[in-house]
């Protein structure tokens, strides 16, 4: 009976702490907008092959997000998170103007 009862008491306990967290996962998981004003601020574009490449000269193409070195994700993943945008995640197939190759 004890025992019973323990494990209901450490399991709400459980549920309630990932419940309490779960919020700040979410938020931490939201994905950069191109109207951000950190975005703006560093020419971010979802879509690398649409970089104003009058404005941002330092583009190439064949530079995205995925081949990064702030790219925190694998080259395969959609998207990840970047520590230039704290708490946002972006495209793997986008670019900014932080871009750094890898290696």
């Amino acid at each position: 009976m004890k025992s019973c009862r323990r494990q209901f008491i450490v399991g709400s306990v459980a549920g309630l702490v990932s419940a309490a967290f779960l919020p700040l996962a979410a938020r931490a998981a939201e994905e950069l907008s191109e109207t951000d004003p950190s975005a703006v601020a560093l020419g971010y574009r979802v879509d690398a092959t649409k970089v104003d490449k009058a404005k941002f000269t330092k583009y190439a193409a064949g530079q995205n997000c995925s081949n990064c070195q702030f790219y925190q994700g694998s080259a395969s993943s959609k998207t990840a998170a970047c520590p230039l945008f704290t708490g946002k995640t972006v495209e793997g197939a986008g670019w900014c103007n932080g871009y750094a190759r890898k290696g």
